[in-house]
């Protein structure tokens, strides 16, 4: 669209005008992330996927320190394919949805085991990869390899539905803007048009200037054909169907401790939720009912991974999921001094000052640290 064109005009010439100014906004204010290349440099595939599947349900600022670490211990898709998964776990501990490191190590063996190291360069033969759906296919391609995708995140729908007045709530007006984000794109073929830059210009205008409650838009490169601006409605777009109620679930997590200061811990199933993740043992999960009081009642005690003398710790744990609300109820013992007691129990010890490094999933680290808290309270003093 040109500068002096009304906010619905269309076409061809105008789209491209429209498409070069954000490019050179996002020359001059580009957000500096260490996934991104610099000016003049190719980018790097494998940082490119690795950022992408660590941003999934996740803020830029909660994945920069992940990205360091990674990149760090494993610099490239052989080095990562090679690592263990439990390793790849742990250091992904507290990111969330372990799905996503679980797949990112079935995509880094496919990668280095089947095509050689490199990632495909077009979104169909990237969809074939674990973990890698559209969203990220076309992320990848357009970044990384500089191919005509669509990359449209929440960020960019929410550009997209501002600039054409969309009013469809979402989730329903999904593929309404991935069809009009697509037409944002010069037709092919478009000979240098930088198309990665074009994918990260759009999603940096909707993180810094085109932001959820209070679009910027006198920053904005694309204020004068922004229709929903012209309408008054920018601010309130996109619009969203009311959301359900997320159900509660409620169970038990067992805190069971040796004289030498170390604490139980397991590895839970392979799959479902957390899967391959260390936790302190637990139980239940099961949904609340009306007949539950506000406390979970007391736990089937079979549950417990010892036979010991368990006492609920005051208060409870809660963490939400995506699909669910979960309160604990932290029951706590000491296993006795007697021969083999601790051999005989399934799991790890791992001491207290150790847990940082056990690669813990947020909610356990919550049940550690109520624990850790409520048991330093009752210590009686002159006890260690």
């Amino acid at each position: 669209m040109s500068p002096t064109a009304s906010p619905r005009q269309s076409g061809t010439q105008a789209e491209a005008e429209s498409a070069a100014r954000l490019l050179a906004w996002y020359d001059r204010h580009a957000r500096s992330l260490p996934w991104r290349a610099r000016p003049g440099e190719r980018p790097d595939p494998y940082r490119v996927w690795l950022s992408e599947i660590m941003l999934q349900q996740t803020t830029v600022a909660a994945v920069i320190s992940y990205f360091h670490a990674f990149t760090r211990r494993w610099p490239d898709v052989h080095a990562l394919a090679a690592a263990p998964l439990e390793d790849i776990l742990a250091a992904w501990a507290g990111l969330g949805y372990y799905a996503r490191a679980r797949n990112l190590h079935a995509c880094a063996r496919a990668v280095a085991g089947g095509h050689g190291g490199r990632f495909p360069d077009d979104e169909a033969a990237l969809r074939t990869l674990p973990g890698i759906g559209p969203y990220t296919a076309a992320a990848i391609a357009a970044i990384a390899f500089g191919v005509r995708a669509s990359v449209v995140d929440g960020n960019v729908e929410r550009v997209t539905a501002r600039l054409f007045a969309l009013e469809t709530p979402l989730p329903a007006a999904k593929p309404a803007l991935r069809a009009l984000a697509q037409n944002l794109l010069p037709p092919a073929p478009a000979a240098g048009f930088r198309y990665g830059d074009f994918a990260q210009a759009m999603m940096d205008l909707g993180a810094t200037v085109c932001q959820p409650r209070q679009p910027r838009c006198g920053l904005c490169p694309l204020t004068d054909i922004c229709a929903g601006r012209a309408a008054g409605i920018a601010a309130e777009l996109p619009r969203r169907a009311p959301k359900t109620a997320r159900p509660l679930r409620r169970g038990a997590a067992f805190w069971l401790t040796r004289p030498d200061g170390s604490v139980l811990l397991r590895r839970r199933a392979a799959r479902g939720l957390l899967g391959g993740m260390m936790e302190i043992p637990s139980a239940g999960w099961q949904a609340a009912t009306a007949k539950d009081t506000a406390r979970n009642p007391a736990p089937d005690l079979a549950a417990a991974p010892a036979p010991a003398a368990w006492a609920a710790l005051p208060g409870v744990v809660r963490h939400t999921f995506t699909h669910f609300h979960l309160e604990l109820v932290v029951w706590a013992a000491e296993l006795g001094p007697g021969p083999g007691a601790a051999g005989s129990v399934d799991g790890i010890w791992v001491r207290f000052e150790d847990l940082g490094d056990a690669g813990l999933p947020s909610v356990m680290d919550k049940v550690a640290r109520h624990a850790l808290t409520h048991l330093a309270e009752e210590t009686p003093p002159g006890r260690a």
